[in-house]
């Protein structure tokens, strides 16, 4: 049995944000290296700009050219771009976009064939992503197209200790999220988070939230009929299958009453509904995780930080959880798949009205 420690992907997203600047900050303790081997894939020549830049003296790392060269212990920077990239402190290029890209594609080529373990992918700016190559809003849409087990099935989910948030909309616009809900796409969605909580998080029956779309959910149609229409038959439907599913919540109140700790996931029906208060609760511990890959992927829940780029005070603590995350989800998911790989088989009595009979039909050695 192989007993090398498990190989962290880690795709170095916009080259001209905070990326570099919160990945070495992590790799400047070396006790983090114990816990797992790390590769990102990026490019050196960049890795020495901002190690310069930034006056990280105390963090080091080997070049390698494949994954299968990496080594425990270090950190890994595999050289996968043109390695003439020119860091432009806190603008969007062109050429950022390509590099982000490039290392985005070689990452999940090497983990889609067994040479990494899992991926961690730091904020890309998805405007100058070179649309020929990368025709998708974010990681997810890209890591859905490639990656999902059931093809088109994916689910973005904001995680920070119990509270996790998942997505029945991403990033489309506000004009167009009611015309995109339908009761079959929020079924899909609790479905996947359902599955998910329980493969990925280690949570045997999850309590499930559901929000509304409308203020106050609707107020009884005052507002909008969406709850009664498309979201509350999904509930019921939801609930029906066996998944346990409350709502739908009004987000103001829903946030405010304290009632987030009493579920295991909630779902939101857009972007801003769901990630604006979770990143107000937890915006330097959250954790964005894909739910539905063949593989773990998280990342931190920040952007690029153009802002604050070049400046030495970008906070690593997200980057940090997101690969915690990804470990602690690739042992629930080898545990859960190990347990249920092969169930036993299920055995019937005959239930008599006045005594209770062994199933005549099943032979001694099934028992």
């Amino acid at each position: 049995m192989s007993t090398r420690k498990i190989r962290v992907a880690i795709t170095h997203g916009d080259i001209n944000g905070i990326s570099y600047e919160v990945v070495l900050k992590i790799f400047e303790d070396e006790r983090i290296l114990e816990l797992f081997t790390p590769i990102l894939y990026g490019s050196s020549h960049v890795a020495n700009f901002w190690k310069a830049h930034l006056g990280l003296e105390h963090v080091s790392w080997q070049v390698i050219r494949q994954a299968s060269e990496a080594k425990d212990g270090v950190l890994n920077i595999l050289d996968c771009t043109t390695g003439r990239e020119q860091v432009e402190i806190g603008q969007p290029t062109d050429a950022a976009g390509r590099a982000a890209f490039e290392a985005l594609e070689r990452a999940t080529a090497d983990i889609r064939m067994g040479l990494c373990d899992v991926l961690v992918t730091a904020p890309i700016n998805k405007a100058v992503m070179p649309r020929g190559l990368f025709p998708f809003n974010g990681h997810t849409d890209y890591l859905e197209a490639i990656a999902a087990r059931t093809p088109g099935e994916s689910l973005m989910v904001l995680a920070s200790g119990d509270c996790r948030v998942a997505l029945a909309t991403t990033h489309i616009p506000v004009s167009a999220i009611a015309p995109r809900l339908s009761s079959e796409l929020i079924l899909r969605k609790l479905r996947l988070l359902e599955a998910g909580l329980q493969r990925d998080f280690g949570i045997t029956k999850p309590r499930l939230a559901v929000l509304g779309l409308n203020p106050h959910a609707g107020d009884k149609g005052l507002m909008g009929n969406e709850e009664d229409t498309i979201i509350r038959p999904a509930i019921e439907e939801a609930f029906t299958s066996g998944i346990i599913t409350f709502g739908p919540f009004p987000g103001d109140g829903f946030w405010g009453s304290g009632r987030v700790d009493s579920f295991d996931g909630i779902l939101a029906m857009y972007h801003d509904q769901g990630l604006a208060p979770f990143k107000a609760l937890y915006m330097n511990e959250g954790v964005n995780v894909t739910l539905g890959l063949g593989f773990v992927r998280t990342s931190p829940d920040h952007g690029t930080g153009y802002d604050i780029a070049g400046k030495g005070i970008a906070d690593p603590t997200s980057m940090r959880e997101a690969i915690y995350s990804a470990l602690d989800i690739y042992r629930h998911r080898r545990s859960y798949d190990e347990a249920t790989r092969n169930p036993l088989r299920r055995h019937y009595h005959n239930r008599g009205r006045d005594d209770e009979k062994l199933d005549t039909t099943s032979t001694p050695d099934e028992y």
